[in-house]
């Protein structure tokens, strides 16, 4: 199962990192440039990877990519672009991103059974045939912050990225609760033994 996802975080001493995606202890070092000395510039090394992330002030500036959790092994192949995407241009305009997840939860509502035509009544459908209180609040999370980004409301997503961030946190844990629990469990049921199995549906009335 998905473990917790850390975000890469200004002075944190630990978190995934952006390159080995482990969660590790980060070293932090001020930048001394030649003939300037001690600049604003600083970096961190993963003592995983030994790679190194440097960040302008509290901003990460290398890689050019998000800090923001990665794609979830097991969300459907046709939800990764938009998911993928999302995560590339986070930073830059969290809006933007909040868009294309909404559009992720939208493609991703087929694979748990619905149709794909309308959030809202798809998760009214889920809730109907015993939906996790939780997992409804994750995907009502991403349908109300997706349509702000939409169509602007209260919450103004570009001055709230943390907001914004954690659309990727609520997609990944609907993914691990629909998909990858019940692909893990079914799983298992299959590795019993036949007759074990023909005992239990006789006993369920499922001859």
């Amino acid at each position: 199962m998905k473990s917790k996802y850390y975000a890469p975080k200004y002075q944190e001493t630990k978190f995934h990192c952006i390159h080995c995606n482990v969660f590790a202890e980060q070293r932090w070092y001020k930048v001394i440039i030649n003939g300037v000395g001690q600049s604003e510039l600083e970096v961190s090394i993963c003592t995983h990877c030994n790679n190194r992330t440097y960040w302008l002030k509290d901003k990460m500036i290398y890689p050019d990519e998000s800090p923001v959790e990665s794609v979830h092994p097991d969300l459907p192949e046709d939800c990764v672009k938009e998911y993928n995407e999302a995560r590339s241009i986070f930073s830059r305009s969290p809006r933007a991103a909040a868009a294309l997840l909404r559009l992720c939860v939208q493609k991703l509502m087929p694979h748990i059974g619905e149709s794909g035509k309308n959030i809202n009544n798809d998760i009214k459908s889920l809730v109907n045939k015993g939906l996790s209180p939780l997992v409804q609040k994750a995907l009502d999370y991403c349908r109300v912050i997706g349509n702000n980004s939409v169509h602007p409301g209260e919450i103004v997503v570009n001055d709230s990225p943390d907001i914004a961030q954690k659309l990727f946190a609520m997609i990944n844990y609907t993914v691990e609760d629909r998909i990858t629990r019940p692909n893990e469990i079914e799983a298992l049921y299959n590795n019993l033994p036949d007759e074990a199995r023909k005992q239990i549906e006789k006993r369920d009335g499922k001859e």
